[in-house]
């Protein structure tokens, strides 16, 4: 298959250290959603945010099967997602993949925006997306960050593995 790697520009991210943004939007599973907030979430533990593009894109699929097959939600800290697609789209994603996580509706984009991470999709006047990230989140600060800086471009899996595997 053949594709142009395209440079997603610069980004404002939220650096480790600062606080992470708050919010409150439906978290999905593949039964269904309810409005959660990060803090509620993350009052249990470490927290690692990802940023998917939408559902059933490759890199969306791509990374939440690579993040299932490593098996994360067996470590000690939350494994949840936010993505630009609907409820409707999650639910079935998550079903259709069998991925066991819960990701964040966030169609407007509000919270991709908070972390820095948004940004328009090429030659797609008003369509925006996340770009590839995670967020590693402890006690209200942001840990740790891996933002992709062009498409496509994968996490490194091994480096974030081996931070909320201690």
């Amino acid at each position: 298959m053949e594709f142009d790697v395209v440079d997603l520009g610069p980004s404002e991210v939220v650096p480790p250290g600062e606080p992470a943004p708050p919010f409150t939007r439906p978290l999905v599973t593949d039964e269904g959603w309810t409005d959660r907030s990060l803090g509620a979430l993350a009052a249990d533990g470490p927290l690692l945010l990802v940023f998917t593009p939408m559902a059933g894109s490759f890199l969306a699929t791509y990374t939440w099967s690579e993040i299932r097959d490593r098996g994360w939600d067996a470590y000690g800290t939350t494994v949840v997602g936010v993505s630009a697609s609907t409820p409707y789209e999650l639910a079935a994603f998550l079903r259709d993949g069998d991925h066991p996580f819960g990701i964040f509706a966030d169609p407007a984009n509000g919270v991709a925006d908070a972390y820095g991470v948004v940004h328009d999709l090429d030659g797609m006047a008003g369509i925006a997306e996340p770009r590839l990230a995670a967020f590693l989140i402890d006690d209200g600060l942001v840990e740790e960050s891996w933002v992709s800086r062009e498409w496509p471009e994968f996490l490194p899996y091994d480096a974030i593995e081996a931070v909320i595997g201690d």
